[in-house]
């Protein structure tokens, strides 16, 4: 979240709070998803569809390729097993991803598992797709915390501090 002044005039959003985080395909559009937000999510869930069954026809070029170099079945049933678990735990991880922030750390270190496993995240696309903006729960705590912190904040002052009376030396040495 940004403390950033907000946009003037954005719907029960308060001049000077916390601006929501764009969020990959959707920009702004979940926080009252407007501006085509169902339109987007439809879109986000057909093309994660579309591509993991884009991916899934090219591994299968990459098996048949495989069984064409004649490279014996344990080569064979170890890339497949590979794929199938790297797949699996992307698709966990990247569920898991969108209802809480993930190390920075951990996410490098399972970049290459990742990347085998690219249609467990395709997929994983999806099916949150289908439900809500990936990562929208996840932004909408923030947000809605953030919103709380400020406003909590912003209630506590009153008027103008520099009008406020002090009290001096000379207030506390005329009690008796």
């Amino acid at each position: 979240m940004s403390d950033e002044t907000g946009a003037p005039g954005a719907p029960e959003e308060p001049v000077g709070g916390p601006r929501p985080e764009p969020l990959r395909f959707f920009g702004t559009s979940w926080v009252h998803h407007d501006d085509g937000y169902a339109a987007r999510r439809a879109g986000v869930a057909a093309g994660s569809l579309v591509a993991a069954v884009a991916s899934c026809l090219v591994l299968r070029f990459a098996f048949q390729g495989l069984q064409i170099a004649d490279t014996g079945a344990f080569v064979t049933v170890l890339v497949v097993a590979m794929f199938a678990i790297c797949t699996a735990l992307a698709f966990g991880n990247t569920l898991a991803g969108f209802g809480k922030r993930q190390d920075p750390q951990r996410q490098a270190s399972l970049r290459g598992l990742l990347a085998i496993g690219f249609v467990g995240t395709l997929a994983a696309y999806f099916v949150r797709s289908l439900t809500e903006a990936p990562g929208e729960k996840l932004h909408r705590e923030e947000y809605e915390k953030a919103r709380a912190e400020h406003a909590a904040r912003t209630t506590r002052r009153s008027g103008n501090p520099s009008k406020k009376k002090r009290r001096g030396r000379r207030e506390l040495s005329d009690r008796p």
